[in-house]
């Protein structure tokens, strides 16, 4: 097995020219059989495998610095670093991340997660290196679909000026997670046919390659010029245009040719793009025919690259998506919006069923926000889908552009909460406390997939900026009985105790009702309220149950500061009511990737551990 030879970083330097032909596929086997098994991300992995190869052989790591954008191609890098054994626990709690982790390896030179931050935090090494006066390379990797995303722009803006060598490597497989889209996407395209720029360049250079003397002299310059061979072939260089130098578009499956590349890169004094085209998916039917399937993946049959048995329950974000869609058949006003993200945010069916109300803006979140705030204002009734996590991207413009103008946009905030195995960049345990900070943002969390279904509905008929927060995976099924009308601002009591209420929010509403059952072994009946809203507060329920309970527990899956729990302690406090309170919520830390339940256990908010607190607590008070 080749791969037992590579044990550390640059171990891949001596490895014979066959063993070299022979490692893409032997590593595409070992990706394909420990995803399989532990889930993770595929297609993408799959598609650089001799693109990080390449790198590998042509850089010296850690001194040079590589830095992926998102982090999520990794895979086959950590290979190369010497982390083989990791595979076996990749993505479980207390095992190897699967985005690049500075704190896992000195190869990862920065972690990422979230999109088109490479060039950026590149650019930011070019200079450090250069103030103290070092000599490494410093290679930042984007796919095109994170040139969708505005910060890479304003790297490249910056990056335009160097004079100094950075190598950015565009990865283009024609795919972001969904199919990209926008402009740059049609140019890139243009880019990949233009066979007759190619073929003249390779001539040009071969030619004066062979004059003595002075060839290479007359290539360097020719490089060095605005006005060089490419501007009279391919009209509008756009990376040239901006003081790039570009090279190819380069086949990102011939290790040979992408060396080659390499090489030429790291003679340029500033920064130099290489274009390199890639297939997702590479090497595996399946995630080649439907990379967007097999990008982020749960253990499943290689044999016939269906899933491993699921449950059969619809999630919190299929119920989202034909509710969406069931709404649009009455109302033509309703558009829907993602970040690239249509599939894993519910949109696709809607999609189909509704193109010109549907738009998909690339991996452009803050552009989607203000988007639809224009929307908003043009009399359309704009839903924007995305994950908690990439919501925090467009802050500013929730605030600035959508609640300040109290315009009708609709959050429909998936992924909140503990996502699980995507770790600390996806988990989404922040947005109650950015949220609940904003004025005229109402923020809403069903506790099972029916009140998500009529809080949605409310949100579409309210005259204002509201946010629906629900998790990812399967949507609680219970209590179905327990569906009362929504009324703004107002919570809803599921069980009647005395002493002890415990106040949920959302999703940890299944886990409160474990709570309440282990306490009635214990003979401690308690109130169950369920929150429904975090924004605006029901401060007429806490006034009310203050009256008759010694304790308010409440129970959310975000962190504590700014979250629910603290805004019912501010207004006790304020009130001077006569009751404690006590909040179960996740600490003021990144909570690393794991399951969500081994997460829950870890961080204190499962039932049991809550149960536990609150026996000691309730014979204090």
């Amino acid at each position: 097995m080749i791969l037992e030879k590579i044990q550390k970083e640059n171990d891949i330097k001596k490895l014979t020219d066959e063993e070299l032909r022979l490692l893409p596929e032997e590593i595409r086997e070992f990706l394909l059989d420990k995803i399989s098994r532990t889930g993770g991300h595929l297609a993408s992995n799959l598609g650089v495998v001799e693109l990080t190869i390449a790198m590998h052989l042509m850089f010296d790591l850690p001194q040079d610095k590589l830095i992926w954008d998102v982090g999520h191609q990794s895979y086959t890098h950590k290979l190369l670093t010497g982390r083989k054994d990791g595979f076996d626990d990749l993505r479980k709690y207390g095992g190897m991340s699967g985005f690049p982790k500075r704190k896992e390896s000195q190869c990862d030179a920065f972690d990422t997660g979230h999109s088109s931050t490479s060039i950026s935090a590149g650019l930011g090494y070019v200079h450090a290196r250069d103030l103290k006066r070092q000599s490494y390379y410093v290679v930042s990797v984007i796919g095109d679909g994170s040139l969708t995303g505005g910060m890479a722009y304003e790297a490249l803006n910056n990056a335009a000026s160097l004079k100094t060598n950075f190598i950015i490597v565009l990865n283009d497989n024609h795919m972001s997670i969904s199919e990209n889209v926008g402009g740059m996407s049609k140019y890139l395209a243009r880019l990949r046919t233009a066979d007759i720029y190619t073929g003249l360049k390779r001539g040009v250079t071969n030619a004066l390659n062979t004059v003595p003397v002075v060839g290479e002299h007359m290539i360097s310059q020719i490089r060095k010029t605005k006005s060089s061979i490419k501007q009279l072939v391919v009209p509008g260089m756009f990376f040239e245009d901006m003081g790039i130098t570009y090279l190819g578009p380069i086949p990102g499956h011939n290790i040979s040719m992408l060396c080659k590349a390499f090489k030429e890169a790291k003679k340029i004094e500033g920064p130099v793009l290489l274009h390199v085209m890639t297939k997702k998916g590479k090497g595996y039917q399946p995630a080649e025919e439907q990379p967007d399937k097999f990008h982020g993946v749960g253990p499943f049959q290689v044999r016939t690259g269906e899933a491993e048995a699921a449950g059969e329950k619809d999630s919190w974000t299929d119920v989202f998506g034909k509710v969406l869609c069931d709404s649009a058949k009455e109302d033509e006003r309703i558009v829907a919006i993602t970040a690239a993200m249509a599939g894993g945010t519910g949109l696709a069916r809607f999609s189909r069923m509704f193109p010109d109300r549907f738009f998909d803006v690339g991996i452009a979140e803050g552009h989607a926000v203000t988007f639809a705030a224009g929307m908003a204002a043009g009399g359309m009734k704009p839903v924007f889908a995305v994950y908690s996590s990439f919501l925090q991207r467009a802050y500013d413009q929730i605030i600035h552009d959508v609640a300040l103008q109290n315009l009708p946009v609709v959050f429909a905030v998936d992924r909140a909460g503990l996502v699980g195995s995507d770790g600390e960049t996806h988990q989404g345990i922040f947005d109650l406390s950015y949220l609940r900070s904003i004025p005229n943002l109402t923020v809403m969390s069903p506790k099972h997939k029916w009140e998500l279904a009529d809080m949605l509905r409310f949100a579409l008929a309210y005259n204002g900026p509201v946010a629906v927060r629900y998790p990812r995976g399967c949507a609680y099924d219970g209590y179905q009985e327990f569906r009362s009308p929504l009324q703004y601002g107002k919570s809803e009591t599921i069980f009647k105790g005395d002493g002890l209420a415990i106040l949920s929010v959302g999703h940890m509403f299944e886990e409160a009702v474990r709570v309440r059952k282990i306490l009635e072994k214990d003979g401690i009946f308690c109130t169950l309220v369920n929150a429904r809203f975090v924004k605006p507060l029901d401060e007429e329920c806490i006034r009310t149950l203050s009256q008759n309970h010694r304790l308010i527990v409440t129970m959310e899956e975000n962190v504590k500061t700014g979250g629910f729990g603290e805004q019912v302690q501010a207004y006790v406090c304020q009130q001077n009511l006569k009751v404690q309170v006590w909040n179960a919520a996740l600490p003021d830390e990144y909570v690393e990737h794991g399951s969500i339940q081994v997460l829950r256990r870890e961080t204190g908010i499962d039932a049991e551990t809550v149960a536990a607190r609150i026996r000691a607590k309730y014979k204090e008070v």
